[in-house]
């Protein structure tokens, strides 16, 4: 097992008291990685058990050589998760309050996470932003202030569940300009797969199954295909599919 690495061995997890993940086992060194999957997949489940929110029933999850499950403090140093809500993620009314919230987790000195929060916004050229309240602020604003303040802890590896969901297009492509500019490794869970062409490898989840893993070009032209035929087909989750117009529905 490389010390790089995101790595499964052997996880088993349960949902509603029924299997779902079984005796998954997998190595992620890649740099830019994509998790897809139709909601219920669990694509959510996976990153909260990598970030060590969820810990599984069986099996082991290192991440860059931490067991995330043994020992938290150093877990929490390693991986960074950052969610779909970022509402969901802001604690503190002031956004460099939020940004030293896990600097001061990782030194116990106030002081000094304080001034390392304002530091890490100068270093983003948003130092104006240190006093300005993180609910006044927009929605892509509050997103980059959750990427902020798991960047300034400078984890190894960054997980992002979705994090974009609900944006215009010109605020998800600017995040997206933060995003790949990131030196760590990135582990993107989303639906928004044509951002995904360039990435180094793509997972493809269902219902706790690797259905695909590899390049981008291996994975996800099946992946849309399968995604347009659900469109006009009889579904568990949707219900009756579309009736195809000509030339829609192979």
């Amino acid at each position: 097992m490389m010390n790089n690495a995101i790595v499964l061995d052997g996880v088993n997890h349960q949902l509603n008291d029924k299997p779902f993940f079984k005796d998954l086992s997998i190595e992620l060194r890649e740099k830019r990685i994509g998790l897809i999957g139709r909601n219920g997949s669990g694509k959510s489940t996976l990153a909260r058990m990598i970030s060590g929110l969820i810990e599984p029933e069986a099996g082991e999850i290192r991440v860059h050589g931490v067991d995330i499950a043994k020992d938290r403090k150093k877990a929490i140093e390693t991986i960074g998760l950052i969610f779909q809500n970022p509402d969901h993620q802001i604690i503190f009314p002031t956004v460099e309050e939020e940004i030293a919230f896990g600097l001061e987790s990782l030194s116990g000195n106030r002081k000094q996470a304080r001034e390392g929060a304002r530091s890490f916004l100068a270093s983003f050229g948003r130092l104006d932003w240190a006093e300005r309240g993180t609910f006044t602020l927009s929605q892509g604003q509050r997103h980059l202030v959750c990427l902020m303040a798991v960047l300034a802890m400078q984890p190894k590896a960054v997980l992002l569940d979705e994090p974009f969901a609900g944006l215009d297009w010109p605020t998800t492509r600017r995040l997206y300009h933060w995003l790949d500019g990131l030196e760590q490794q990135v582990v993107l869970v989303t639906h928004d797969i044509d951002h995904l062409e360039s990435y180094d490898r793509i997972l493809w989840l269902e219902k706790g199954q690797l259905i695909a893993d590899g390049a981008p070009a291996d994975v996800l032209p099946a992946y849309r295909e399968k995604m347009e035929r659900l469109v006009f087909s009889d579904d568990e989750i949707l219900g009756p599919g579309l009736p195809a117009t000509n030339g829609e529905q192979g």
